[in-house]
């Protein structure tokens, strides 16, 4: 068996990312990406990035995951981002219970997992786990999934006087998908509604935040294997950030083709030759690298510590989370300069740079990309207040 490097993984994405562009019309038709689509990412291998090794994943660095990322939103980033959120769950199950990893993965490791960790589930304790109800908005990809992540609060108790914030993992069969996504950007994400009425969930199926931020999970992986010790306020908003990033050079890409042969009708002048483009196009070049170097060294401190034994420190952990929420608003700033260069024709629907602008400015409306939260955040800790954030 060939070895999976993280080039070889890259050029698996490099390779698909014409076939993302071809149908990203349909794909913004249909609300959802094709089942073509998907089908292409199993064949590559992408999803297993993250996957544990034990459930026949490649457990490669968060480098790997976000550069696979970054490489397909060039093309179309609804496809992106329903790769970076359905694969970090491949991730996040890892700190599940191994009795709950086997209730997923045990008859075929391929199978997909969505999510919506908004807290409005109905928890009720019962015998062996709880009965569990409610409606959650923003599932990214849930059409290509048969498990589930859900958010509820579980009730205090005489041991946990405190609300206690959990993920509820739910099968296929006890959920069912309301087609609510009608929007402006992100349209093939197809972030339906997903509705749970009262399903039993077993103890081993829920995830409590608490472990996650102090690294007390029961997986065994995530006391075994570096990977799976990062923690998880680290590598979930970057799946909801990254594809930006992407989404720009996708722009660059395709404003790089227009200003080649455009010439401006009311002066006849090269686009190429026009100063304000060129800068246009450094300054959003610049972001590009700038943003993904500064993402692969937070990853790699965090893989560091992780590597060497240690949990990262919470200030750090503060800065990386204000870190990631602000990627969206730069980059929609520098691709809405490159629309602006592009005259009159780019506000035609048919043009990829609108689409490109339209997905970007859809993401940074997500909660984890409101940098101005997480900057509040991380400059009152800065000047000696407590955190207010405890997904870290």
């Amino acid at each position: 068996m060939t070895e999976v490097t993280h080039e070889i993984m890259v050029q698996r994405a490099r390779d698909l990312v014409p076939m993302l562009a071809e149908m990203a019309q349909q794909t913004q038709n249909e609300r959802k990406v094709p089942d073509a689509i998907v089908a292409k990412m199993h064949e590559a291998g992408l999803f297993r990035v993250l996957q544990p090794k034990r459930w026949g994943g490649y457990e490669m660095d968060p480098e790997v995951f976000f550069d696979v990322q970054m490489t397909l939103a060039e093309g179309c980033m609804s496809t992106a981002w329903i790769y970076g959120v359905i694969t970090v769950h491949n991730w996040q199950i890892a700190l599940f219970d191994l009795k709950a990893q086997e209730d997923v993965w045990k008859d075929d490791t391929s199978v997909l997992l969505a999510s919506s960790y908004m807290p409005v589930g109905k928890v009720v304790p019962v015998e062996g786990g709880y009965n569990f109800s409610g409606r959650w908005a923003f599932s990214s990809g849930c059409d290509h999934c048969d498990w589930v992540f859900l958010g509820g609060m579980v009730p205090p108790t005489a041991d946990n006087p405190a609300p206690d914030y959990c993920t509820f993992l739910v099968p296929k069969e006890d959920f069912e998908i309301i087609d609510t996504w009608h929007v402006f950007g992100l349209q093939g994400t197809g972030s339906n509604d997903i509705v749970v009425k009262d399903a039993f969930v077993p103890s081993h199926r829920v995830h409590r935040s608490l472990d996650a931020f102090q690294g007390t999970n029961p997986g065994p992986d995530s006391h075994s294997i570096p990977l799976y010790q990062i923690p998880f306020g680290q590598i979930f908003p970057r799946a909801v950030s990254g594809s930006s990033i992407g989404a720009l050079q996708g722009a660059i890409n395709e404003y790089k083709k227009v200003c080649a042969v455009r010439v401006g009708t009311n002066d006849g002048k090269k686009a190429i030759e026009d100063p304000r483009a060129q800068f246009a196009l450094a300054k959003a070049q610049a972001t590009v690298d700038r943003l993904k170097m500064k993402l692969f060294s937070n990853f790699d401190q965090l893989m560091t510590d992780a590597r060497n034994g240690n949990t990262t420190d919470l200030q750090t952990r503060i800065q990386f989370r204000y870190e990631s929420a602000a990627v969206p608003e730069e980059v929609l700033a520098d691709v809405l300069e490159l629309q602006k260069m592009m005259g009159g024709r780019a506000i035609f629907t048919n043009s990829p740079l609108q689409r490109h602008c339209l997905d970007i400015l859809a993401g940074r409306n997500h909660v984890a990309n409101n940098p101005y939260k997480y900057g509040e955040n991380f400059g009152g800790v800065l000047l000696g207040r407590e955190s207010n954030d405890f997904f870290l």
